[in-house]
């Protein structure tokens, strides 16, 4: 059990005001300073400092921000899983975890359908955000993992590699492009800013000197399917993983227009805050979901 002087440390970094981390937790606010200063004894450093409006966290408030966060999301799984185990309580805790929106349309509908043929009594709680939005949701503990295409800070999430996936150029039908160059007279489809999806080929171009401001026009869709409808209609090209359109290029609905100097990969990787209790678990989740993968491929 974490001691209270946790909560209110988490508190106030969440509210950034004494009076408000107070409010929320429901005691006075000379408890919160109380319990604030302890902690700075005890750590030898200050963990906030005073601004016009409030507090903000110092280098070393940040820091234990992490440590803590953790542990308290740790915790909080802790109660979820201890629970059932109680003689009146026969319901497990759910497997909460969020997928970006290729991996949850793609790829998590096979993994998930074998992981419950083998265990069935699971309960199954997903999310499907951008990378951005599910890094947000595993820090507040909202979910406890992720399954992303999408980069994130290493130093404050730890990972397993999934799977490594082809990002290829799609177009209504097929026509010569060589080179990167010949794509970008056309029209181009993208997912919103935040998505693992538009972040690969951002990165990608930045590398050449180039942005998707370089194509003749920039259409934003925040759903897959709707992306590679304007592509059938002719409305654009795009970028996606093959994962995405293998039935549509299988049923030539759309052709691989992907220029011969252009190969992109990149991993989709389960993700979870570095330091958890759960790290092994995790990890052997992320093996198990690999081997299910690769068996209804």
């Amino acid at each position: 059990m974490l001691d209270y002087r946790v909560h209110t440390f988490l508190a106030v970094y969440r509210q950034r005001s004494y009076t408000r981390a107070a409010r929320e937790l429901h005691i006075s606010q000379p408890a919160v300073t109380q319990h604030i200063h302890q902690l700075e004894q005890h750590y030898g450093c200050a963990l906030f400092a005073k601004t016009g409006r409030g507090v903000e966290p110092t280098a070393a408030g940040e820091e234990l921000s992490r440590a803590l966060g953790v542990m308290a999301n740790d915790e909080e799984r802790l109660q979820r899983e201890l629970r059932p185990l109680n003689e009146n309580d026969s319901v497990q805790a759910p497997l909460r975890f969020g997928c970006t929106r290729t991996v949850a349309d793609y790829v998590a509908p096979r993994i998930l359908a074998a992981h419950l043929a083998r265990r069935p009594d699971d309960q199954i709680l997903m999310q499907a955000e951008n990378t951005t939005e599910l890094l947000g949701q595993i820090e507040a503990g909202s979910i406890d993992f992720a399954l992303v295409e999408g980069s994130f800070d290493r130093a404050r999430f730890d990972h397993a590699v999934f799977s490594c996936e082809p990002y290829v150029a799609i177009a209504q039908h097929a026509f010569d492009a060589t080179r990167l160059e010949d794509l970008l007279g056309q029209r181009i489809i993208l997912r919103e800013p935040g998505s693992g999806t538009r972040e690969i080929l951002e990165r990608y171009l930045a590398v050449r000197n180039l942005s998707v401001r370089d194509f003749a026009g920039i259409i934003e869709l925040a759903s897959i399917p709707a992306i590679k409808a304007c592509v059938r209609a002719g409305a654009g090209i795009s970028f996606l993983y093959r994962a995405a359109v293998e039935s549509e290029l299988a049923e030539r609905e759309l052709a691989d227009v992907t220029p011969a100097d252009v190969s992109i990969e990149h991993h989709f990787e389960l993700i979870w805050q570095r330091g958890s209790l759960f790290a092994e678990r995790y990890r052997a989740l992320a093996r198990s979901w690999q081997a299910y993968a690769s068996t209804t491929a």
